[in-house]
């Protein structure tokens, strides 16, 4: 066995250079850096509740401590908090907790904010040199942002407090936690003197605020989205969860800066790549140069002002209109520099592939037939930060229009619209029927089957059989159980992980197959144990630092972290485009910009690859919107498939070398993408030559296309596999017994091919074996695994090391005497199985030896989801009981995690009774 050293204190170096380089300062009156020895008044509820990231299954990693903004900044060292203040907003903050966020996506956007009054502020202003107001904002999984007050837009109270310090203090300052863009019309209305976005940036992110705050870090971020005027200023806006079910992109290509470069500079608030420094940069000497493939920019990057600092540089081309619609500029390269002196000036260069200067041609209208063009003209490029204030590198005349890469148009919709171009609106070509027919696919060859020959997946790794011999030895039965995963909290791997699949089922196992683990991502890991693991910036935050090398670093870390969790591939990054201001998960998607979030995928697959873990890149695609996500469909070109929402993944499999891909919930072009053949087979097989596995999200839908929305199902995992669909995740248990939970076997009986073929689920194993056969799971399972040594660990050992094993059968009931003792504060956790759907209750014996007025609030957690607050007084040393109900549901997941979190220390939880008490409700969540 092999060592490798995860120093956390490198980890978190790492953590927070991208934290502090994704901060997007917006506006500078002088008012920032804060200068050394001031004191500062501090407003806003969130200065003591960072929001480390959004909600959902991207965003719940268990931490043992989030560095809020008010301790960062009394951490520096470099500035006083304003003590007084500070415990007028702790003594409210205290006298007003609502647990109101229990249950999946029920959390509130935002917290409720303490009134000011005008006395207070003035109070204040006479002690303080300067004002520090924040506001917080999250969101996320099954849970969109709103345009209403206390999301997109300020409420009242925050308003209020605004337009007080302004008015008071000189220096204001307005620091924004939040995932993604908001509302920014308070600047001109109330005027600040500095406002800046500080993201979500993790555990750590109240620190990476405060070295930008205080200069300890200029600031160097660029906004990976446009900011607009208005909401309703977004060409999506119309078609953004206001038509039911379906969103039609009739923006088409004119996404974010596409559009408001090309029809709307006016409505343009902060513009796409823009961000303030504390020191001025100049772009000098600037040349381009062509070899055969590729066009190089190089120039020099001088600091004319007095501090050091970064800089991003973004190469920006405006390509001819020619025949091809095309926005008036896109991003074709990036780059930040290192820290430049004062004075000093640092020489970068980019390469730009003339594949970034392409575009989709879905009708064949340049007379070139179907697929990338370079269409004749002139070629100009831009560096700069926003195109609004760059400066002009260059030119490049191509002589002729010729087609780079014929493709064959197979993802266009079937429903008619018109789509945006340069001059109006269009018909948008649509799909040709034929390729709706899944029967007529090319179907692979069947090897024949040979019975268990002793054949081990070690045999393959070592050359000794071929992996067709070993994929000859599965049974039907196998053959049906290896396309499913198990989960969630599956005993077989990490427990309190997301899944497993491979070798999961006893015969699987037993040929040598090991049980890959999922754990959920992209913010860090998700484990509902309760295990402490590193929570990393959001997706905003890394796009916004514009460093790939940076975030590079970073998840290399985050891959010596996984292989010490022994959890094989992280459920992230999200790579869906930024359509729309008000996408719940925006927070861990990077950008409105294709090259931008592709070139930040491959950046994370490429550090964690080196550990031989991977990250599964999702939701394939498409998956804008979180209202009605399992049923939505968007209806898209081809032209604005391929340009902006697939090439994210193509970037990612190509430079980046994904091998791990999941599809979304949602339908594109009224189909499921679980059993998108298009998508999953022709395109990214095919066309891009990606070699991976593809799986669908957690309890996806499928359904065979014609069919309507309603009529979906769990089950009909053999369509997913025709459409190269690898793995169903996932389901309650993967053993023989349960052969029939799928439709698989029943189809293979009929022996007609209507619906799957043995071929093809042969093939679909071979993907999963050969993914497999590559991971660190195989290397522990055949003794070549390694060990992580932890260097200045913050969890503690036991929090990184100990696996815990502990689960309960509450298909009969059981009671569970408890051994830990609690009374320190410390969590409970155990696992549950059940195989009875329903509602079952929990009761909770516990020993206080408080007194009746002490209250200890103690947080029930199922798979990391709260779902009571049973609340204790002391009970003078008597045994005491508190309920709570939870839902089984077999059919997804047959073992629950339980973590059982004291508020604070004083209560000693004795005993645990579980026991079914009613069938499920038809709405157990609500009617949301």
């Amino acid at each position: 066995m092999t060592e490798k050293v995860l120093d956390w204190n490198s980890y978190k170096e790492a953590a927070l250079t991208c934290a502090s380089e994704g901060i997007v300062l917006l506006k500078n009156d002088g008012s920032l850096p804060l200068a050394e020895g001031m004191k500062i008044a501090m407003f806003g509820r969130a200065q003591n509740h960072y929001y480390k990231s959004g909600t959902g299954s991207g965003g719940m990693v268990n931490v043992s401590h989030i560095t809020d903004i008010r301790e960062g900044l009394e951490d520096s060292g470099r500035v006083t908090v304003d003590k007084e203040l500070a415990a007028v907003y702790d003594k409210w903050d205290s006298e007003n907790t609502e647990y109101n966020n229990l249950g999946w996506g029920r959390e509130a956007w935002s917290m409720e904010e303490m009134p000011l009054e005008e006395g207070l502020v003035k109070d204040a202003s006479l002690r303080c040199d300067a004002a520090v107001i924040v506001i917080a904002r999250t969101a996320g999984e099954d849970r969109d942002n709103s345009a209403k007050e206390g999301s997109y837009y300020l409420t009242a109270k925050e308003k209020d407090m605004i337009r007080l310090v302004t008015s008071v203090f000189s220096k204001s300052v307005v620091v924004l936690n939040t995932g993604n863009i908001i509302d920014m019309s308070f600047v001109d209305e109330y005027g600040p003197s500095a406002v800046l976005y500080v993201w979500q940036g993790g555990m750590t992110g109240g620190t990476a605020a405060a070295d930008v705050l205080t200069g300890k870090v200029n600031p160097s971020g660029c906004l990976a989205d446009t900011v607009a005027k208005e909401l309703g200023d977004y060409p999506s806006d119309a078609n953004f969860g206001k038509t039911g079910l379906t969103d039609i992109y009739k923006e088409d290509i004119f996404v974010g800066y596409r559009y408001f470069e090309t029809f709307a500079p006016d409505r343009i608030l902060y513009p796409f790549g823009y961000g303030l420094s504390y020191t001025d940069f100049a772009f000098e000497d600037l040349k381009l140069s062509m070899d055969e493939e590729d066009l190089k920019i190089s120039l020099d990057v001088v600091n004319r002002g007095t501090v050091p600092g970064k800089k991003a540089c973004l190469i920006y081309v405006k390509q001819p209109e020619g025949k091809i619609t095309k926005p008036l500029a896109v991003l074709a390269a990036f780059v930040k520099t290192d820290i430049i002196l004062p004075g000093e000036k640092s020489r970068i260069s980019m390469d730009i592939p003339l594949s970034r200067l392409v575009s989709f041609d879905d009708d064949g209208r340049a007379g070139l037939g179907t697929g990338w063009v370079l269409e004749e003209g002139e070629y100009e490029f831009f560096a700069g930060g926003s195109l609004a204030d760059s400066v002009r590198a260059g030119s490049y005349f191509n002589e002729k229009s010729y087609l780079t890469e014929k493709i064959e148009p197979v993802a266009a919709p079937v429903e008619e619209f018109e789509r945006l171009t340069r001059s109006g609106y269009e018909k948008v070509p649509l799909r040709d029927e034929r390729y709706r027919d899944l029967k007529e696919r090319i179907i692979p060859a069947e090897i024949p089957q040979t019975g268990d020959k002793g054949i081990k997946l070690s045999d393959v790794k070592a050359g000794k059989n071929s992996m067709d011999e070993f994929v000859a030895q599965l049974s039907d039965e196998e053959l049906s159980l290896i396309i499913r995963g198990e989960g969630m909290g599956s005993m077989k791997v990490t427990m309190g992980t997301a899944g497993a699949f491979g070798g999961v089922s006893k015969s699987l196992a037993m040929k040598g197959i090991p049980a890959v683990c999922c754990a959920d991502g992209p913010s860090g890991m998700r484990i509902d144990s309760g295990k402490k693991a590193f929570s990393l910036p959001n997706g905003t935050c890394l796009a916004c630092s514009f460093n790939t090398d940076a975030v590079e670093k970073l998840f290399g870390y985050t891959g010596l972290e996984m292989l010490s969790c022994k959890a094989d591939t992280l459920l992230g990054p999200g790579i869906n485009i930024h359509r729309h201001p008000l996408n719940g998960r925006n927070f861990e998607y990077f950008s409105e910009d294709p090259l931008l979030t592709g070139l930040m995928a491959a950046a994370q697959v490429r550090a964690m690859e080196k550990n031989k873990v991977t990250p599964t890149i999702k939701h394939f695609c498409c998956n804008n919107r979180e209202k009605d996500r399992r049923k939505m469909n968007a209806v898209v070109s081809e032209k604005a498939l391929r340009e902006i929402y697939l090439k994210p993944y193509e970037i990612a499999v190509k430079e980046g070398g994904a091998r791990s891909i999941m599809t979304s919930y949602n339908r594109v072009n009224g189909m499921f993408t679980a059993n998108n053949y298009e998508h999953n087979t022709v395109i990214l097989r095919e066309q891009w030559g990606y070699k991976g596995i593809v799986m669908t999200d957690w309890w996806a839908s499928i359904s065979r296309d014609g069919k309507p929305v309603e009529d979906f199902s769990l089950t009909e995992h053999s369509v997913m596999a025709r459409s190269q669909n690898d793995l169903y995740m996932v389901c309650h248990e993967v053993e023989d017994e349960f052969i029939n939970e799928s439709d698989v076997m029943e189809e293979l009986k009929k022996g007609t091919c209507e619906k799957i073929s043995r071929a093809e689920l042969q093939r679909s194993a071979k993907n999963i074996l050969e993914f497999a056969a590559e991971t660190a799971a195989f290397d522990r399972l055949t003794g070549d695994g390694v060990r992580i040594v932890h260097e200045n660990n913050p969890f503690g050992e036991d929090d990184v090391d100990v696996t815990v094993d502990k689960y309960y059968d509450v298909d009969n009931g059981c009671e569970i005497i408890v051994d830990e003792d609690t009374s320190d504060g410390s969590d409970l956790v155990f696992g549950v199985t059940g195989r009875i759907a329903g509602e079952y209750d929990m009761v909770a014996t516990g020993i206080s030896d408080l007194g009746r007025l002490a209250q200890i609030p103690v947080t029930v957690f199922i798979t990391s989801i709260p779902i009571s607050v049973m609340s204790w007084n002391g009970t003078d040393g008597k045994e005491e009981e508190r309920h709570c109900k939870f839902y089984i549901f077999p059919h997804s997941s047959k073992s629950l995690t339980v973590r059982i979190h004291p508020g604070r220390p004083g209560v000693r939880i004795v005993k645990i009774k579980i026991s079914y008490s009613n069938p499920l409700p038809e709405h157990p969540f609500g009617d949301g």
